[in-house]
């Protein structure tokens, strides 16, 4: 039996009692949400694509155990290596987003999947957690004065912005722009750079709105419905209306049998159809407790880098997962992004585990870390 006793100073002992275990239950919480969902809304998609009725479920388990060990593994690290891991996966996602341009499988007129055997995968995914850290460290850098972190940060990021648009991928591109400009923020760069950063995400949405059809079709029918096909927005919102407050029973829902995406992109339709708005309510407290959680641990930092790098990627999380839920009842045009821990998607999956991986190392209880000395705005080291 494992012993983790304070005085015992094994590494699973030392990770036990410094990692935020709140934190950990929360993700517990996602973790078998998504297993329910998935039983849930995944036997019924399978059926109508002619497979196996649990073929979606017992994939999403498989996928699911690597993604619990990268998480552990992860949150195991000291601040240095997980700097280093976030630059190597950077560096090996973006030559795999390159290979999607060349051999990548076209998928609904977007090639950014790369088959592997019987599996795919999305390495877009994977470069949004490592870009966060790694642009942290370079804002954090670039703040003492010893190297040009933002200019090589904007660099890094115009790389990803251009091989994303290329695929095209903007739902992915939208997501890493925000948590860029949050960076840009929260690093205390003057408001004029902002501004521009502001101005040239203005002109690349402008562009994508005007060059590319499916980006103009999205827009055109959330503005107005009535300009083409919304069959899986209105089905959506049929499926929280028919669920009620207490829904109507587990394996009673009816949006799963008609909706296409029932188990990725609409999963939140499915939860609230057959557990009610109750079920809606605890997934997004869930997601706002990781987020106020971490936000109220990365005020009493002391390190830049690390209270850039968790607030970056806590910013993923729930701006993802807000993104997700918002196109469910029609707040947001469709973006084709899953919901963390609880979507249907293996790239999804470890790509998120890696995330909240990284965040609970950097949160992780350290001799030192507190009494902030620079504040978020690193007028410290100014």
């Amino acid at each position: 039996m494992i012993r983790l006793a304070r005085t015992n100073r094994t590494p699973w002992s030392e990770w036990w009692w410094t990692v935020d275990r709140w934190t950990l239950v929360a993700i517990a919480g996602l973790i078998i949400i998504g297993i329910l969902l998935s039983l849930a809304a995944s036997p019924a998609v399978a059926q109508r694509l002619g497979l196996p009725g649990f073929h979606f479920v017992y994939r999403h388990l498989v996928f699911l155990v690597p993604a619990i060990l990268v998480l552990v593994g992860t949150s195991m690290l000291n601040v240095k290596q997980v700097r280093r891991l976030a630059a190597i996966v950077l560096a090996v996602s973006l030559v795999l987003m390159l290979g999607t341009l060349v051999l990548g499988a076209e998928v609904k007129g977007a090639t950014r999947w790369l088959n592997i055997g019987p599996f795919s995968l999305q390495p877009s995914e994977f470069a949004k957690p490592a870009f966060a850290v790694l642009a942290a460290w370079l804002f954090s850098e670039g703040a003492r004065g010893r190297i040009p972190g933002a200019a090589i940060a904007f660099g890094l990021y115009a790389a990803l912005a251009v091989i994303l648009a290329l695929q095209p991928d903007f739902g992915q591109l939208s997501l890493l722009t925000l948590v860029f400009a949050g960076l840009f923020f929260l690093s205390g760069l003057s408001w004029f750079w902002i501004g521009v950063m502001g101005g040239v995400a203005a002109a690349g949405s402008y562009a994508a709105y005007s060059l590319v059809p499916h980006v103009t079709s999205r827009v055109d029918r959330f503005l107005n419905p009535e300009s083409g096909d919304t069959y899986q927005i209105d089905r959506a919102l049929d499926a929280f209306r028919h669920g009620g407050f207490f829904g109507v029973g587990p394996g009673e829902g009816e949006v799963k049998q008609i909706l296409p995406d029932a188990h990725t992109d609409f999963i939140f339709a499915v939860a609230a159809e057959e557990y009610g708005v109750l079920a809606g309510l605890l997934i997004i407290g869930l997601f706002g407790f990781i987020v106020l959680r971490t936000l109220a641990r990365v005020r009493e930092e002391s390190d830049l880098f690390v209270q850039l790098a968790t607030t970056a990627l806590v910013v993923l999380i729930g701006v993802q997962a807000l993104i997700n839920m918002a196109v469910n009842v029609n707040l947001m045009p469709a973006k084709g992004m899953t919901l963390p821990f609880i979507s249907y998607g293996g790239s999804s999956l470890l790509a998120v585990a890696l995330t909240l991986g990284m965040l609970l190392a950097l949160t992780r209880r350290r001799a030192g870390a507190r009494l902030a000395q620079p504040d978020m705005m690193g007028r410290a080291y100014a």
